[in-house]
């Protein structure tokens, strides 16, 4: 174990209580960059304490999260087995690697146990045998005159007879913390500033509940000391818990780390993002298709600004330009509309074939594709064989549109159906008439018909834009001629459409839809 200065090493301290959050990818994030800039390590430590919400399954689930936004850590829990698959494989182990552990606090009891021990013999801890509704009542007592509501220690005096005896009778007790009386402390938050604390607001606070159950600042200030962590960086919501961290550390005569508060990310109506909102879901935002190179930037730009005005960072380029005296000290605007703008530029960038793959699985799952091989599927409606390169030419024609990989599902289905189902009032251009409205569509299937059968984009442009320059406007003919090919409001341009769809296709089309004119 060490704790040198010189060689930086930071920590992400997950509670498995629920799903990663946006605020746990920016305190892995940060903490991450700032020890990797230098050269350091950083580690993942399972805070697992809570048994009564922690589950292994949450635990799983923050790693693949970590493992899929790219992460790796030089020492902590890690899967060996099933993670070229992780969220698609129930089939995976985990094992640790490092020279610290374990790093699951549930399986570290031994070591708080100790040194709580060390702590109840030298007096710096002492067991309250005060009930709750007690320390209520002196609570709320303090409060009525004016005074901090502290445990003001009623328990701190007992002798050493008094405790055992107390403890022989079964009498239920908790392990406080000797709080020094009228201490300043002060540390140099490396965001904040300056930050100092009088003891004398703090009271004798809860360490444990007994021997075998240490509380989150004892096993917090004692993990860092075990395993080296010279830097903590985390969410301002902390800094209450610094200074109980920092007596704890000076009490055995450790030295501290070196501390650091993000503000808070805030949402609409500038609230505290709620780790249990499902909009803040790591999960949820991979489910929905946000790729996680968008996720990293976006999150990279909640509280830090490199001081330019460019937008658009790789962690390779994160690591070169951040520095921890950027971050920013007032509250992170958390702005879905910036990660879907993202999100969309990243989706851009991706060549063809590998967003393919990203995108079949959400038209699988959708019911519109089956798998058949490895680059041919089945249409379920149709029952018709489509190849990866039909899937790829689809997803082309939408790839600038597309903010987030789920969309493809409501923007391609047209393709893969055998029947459009949609009200002919859609297929009206302004003020149209039934009659218009077919004349053009008739028109429309004889210019298609006038054409090979591999017929070109630029072969239908040129045919139907002369056509429709003879019309009062050119969407009379342009309009209804789409909303056949596609049965939606909005689509890619009609000559884009039809070549994707194929001459056969786009007759059939015209034809189904002059009929729900004239039988409909």
């Amino acid at each position: 174990m060490t704790n040198n200065l010189e060689n930086i090493k930071t920590r992400f301290a997950p509670s498995p209580t629920g799903p990663m959050h946006i605020g746990g990818v920016r305190t892995v994030l940060f903490n991450y960059l700032y020890s990797h800039k230098a050269g350091g390590s950083f580690i993942l430590r399972i805070e697992d304490t809570d048994t009564e919400r922690s589950k292994k399954e949450w635990e799983h689930m923050l790693i693949k999260s970590l493992k899929w936004l790219g992460f790796d850590w030089s020492e902590g829990p890690e899967i060996v087995k099933g993670q070229e698959s992780l969220f698609d494989s129930a089939d995976y182990t985990v094992r640790y690697k490092g020279e610290n552990g374990p790093y699951r606090q549930s399986e570290r009891k031994d070591v708080y146990r100790n040194y709580l021990q060390q702590m109840l013999d030298n007096g710096h801890a002492y067991h309250c045998f005060c009930t709750k509704e007690e320390v209520e009542a002196q609570k709320s007592y303090l409060m009525s005159i004016g005074e901090s509501p502290v445990y003001k220690g009623s328990c701190r005096n007992l002798t050493k007879e008094q405790v055992e005896e107390n403890l022989k009778a079964g009498k239920r007790s908790v392990i406080r913390f000797r709080t020094p009386e009228n201490q300043k402390i002060v540390f140099d938050d490396m965001i904040k500033g300056r930050i100092e604390f009088d003891s004398s607001i703090m009271g004798d606070f809860v360490i444990a509940k007994d021997l075998e159950n240490a509380l989150f600042n004892f096993t917090c200030a004692i993990d860092d000391h075990e395993m080296g962590i010279t830097h903590v960086i985390r969410g301002e919501d902390h800094v209450s818990n610094t200074p109980k961290q920092i007596l704890l550390l000076n009490s055995f005569g450790f030295k501290k780390p070196t501390y650091g508060h993000m503000p808070l990310i805030l949402g609409q109506g500038k609230k505290k993002l709620s780790k249990r909102d499902a909009e803040t879901s790591l999960d949820e935002y991979r489910k929905e298709g946000y790729l996680p190179e968008a996720i990293i930037n976006f999150v990279a730009f909640l509280g830090w600004n490199p001081g330019t005005d460019k937008e658009l960072y790789s962690m390779d380029e994160l690591l070169n330009d951040f520095s921890i005296e950027k971050i920013q000290k007032s509250g992170a605007i958390f702005n879905a509309d910036k990660l879907d703008w993202l999100n969309g530029l990243y989706i851009r960038k991706k060549q063809i074939g590998e967003l393919t793959t990203l995108c079949i699985p959400y038209l699988i799952e959708s019911g519109i594709l089956k798998k058949e091989t490895d680059i041919s599927y089945l249409s379920v409606e149709t029952d018709e064989i489509v190849t990866l390169s039909q899937i790829e030419r689809a997803i082309r024609l939408y790839q600038e549109r597309l903010k987030k990989l789920s969309e493809i599902t409501d923007f391609i289905d047209f393709v893969f159906k055998k029947e459009l189902d949609y009200e002919k009032s859609l297929l009206v251009w302004k003020s149209m008439t039934d009659e218009e409205l077919i004349a053009s569509l008739e028109l429309s299937q004889g210019l298609v018909s006038s054409l090979d059968d591999d017929f070109e984009e630029e072969s239908l442009q040129n045919m139907f834009f002369k056509e429709a320059e003879a019309m009062p406007n050119k969407g009379n003919l342009l309009w209804p001629f789409r909303v056949a090919l596609t049965g939606k409001q909005s689509s890619a341009g009609p000559f884009e459409v039809a070549r994707l769809l194929g001459k056969e296709k786009c007759l059939r089309r015209l034809e189904s839809a002059i009929k729900k004119l004239k039988y409909s």
